[in-house]
């Protein structure tokens, strides 16, 4: 059985299309505008992007800190052959936030959307993090607050109870949401030597063209499709998890609060 947190942790060739066009304009940009303007106003000159996907934030970071090399890394081979083809202008690797293969005092900026909460053992990782950071370096990164402070993934989730009542895949609170106590956070960070600088709850709107176009997405373009297929994935499954976010969020063009939390943290 293939559980959520594997599956969580596994993409396949297929989804970052899906997951770029679906859910990164809605979800993901957003906040990557957000947070390329914080690192653009500490003037680095040398980035690391943990876990940078198809490379939203990336495109932003070369905007705001046209100066810097920025050196974007993911875990997954398919996320980085997507990124590198859609934002050369940044260094990509493959790379494990437990195990970078960059030498101590590397960047001035390590820079994280999204990714934190992946991490299996984020104190290993954060100490990874703080051994390629220069001194006086920062760790800037976000988190998704509560999945019930995030409109679009709270429907979703209520489309997949709705679809499989049973046992419905437990992927967006475990493990997108999991990570939602900014208490936690900080005494990760802690645990790691950070001192944090600044910790901010942050509320923006997401956009979407229709709620279905969403649960496209999370569908195809994230792990939650190998939790539905697992449990028998379908045209009548797919027409019920349609029909609870379409009645959640609205016909036609909908907007929903995405929450986060920001953290800035100095080695």
């Amino acid at each position: 059985m293939v559980t959520d947190i594997d599956a969580g942790r596994r993409w396949s060739e297929s989804m970052p299309a899906a997951y770029e066009r679906y859910l990164v304009p809605v979800l993901f940009r957003p906040f990557a505008e957000d947070l390329a303007a914080r690192a653009g106003a500490l003037r680095p000159q040398r980035i690391l992007e943990l876990a940078a996907g198809t490379g939203v934030l990336t495109s932003e970071l070369l905007a705001k800190a046209p100066s810097a090399v920025v050196t974007a890394s993911d875990l997954n081979t398919a996320m980085v052959d997507f990124g590198s083809a859609r934002v050369p202008g940044a260094v990509w690797r493959q790379a494990d936030a437990q195990r970078l293969s960059f030498p101590d005092g590397s960047f001035d900026l390590v820079i994280c959307q999204f990714g934190v909460m992946f991490f299996p053992d984020r104190v290993a990782a954060f100490t990874e993090v703080r051994r390629v950071l220069a001194p006086g370096g920062r760790f800037l990164f976000n988190t998704w607050g509560p999945l019930e402070a995030h409109g679009f993934d709270a429907a979703v989730q209520a489309a997949l109870e709705r679809a499989f009542p049973v046992d419905p895949p437990r992927f967006l609170p475990t493990l997108p949401h999991g990570y939602a106590d900014p208490a936690v956070v900080a005494a990760d960070l802690a645990g790691a030597d950070f001192t944090v600088e600044e910790e901010q709850e942050l509320t923006l709107q997401g956009r979407a063209a229709s709620a279905a176009d969403v649960a496209t997405g999370f569908l195809t373009g994230t792990p939650v499709r190998a939790a539905v297929e697992e449990r028998g994935d379908g045209p009548a499954v797919r027409a019920t998890i349609m029909e609870e976010m379409t009645a959640r969020l609205g016909e036609g063009p909908v907007t929903a609060p995405m929450t986060a939390y920001v953290f800035r943290s100095a080695a």
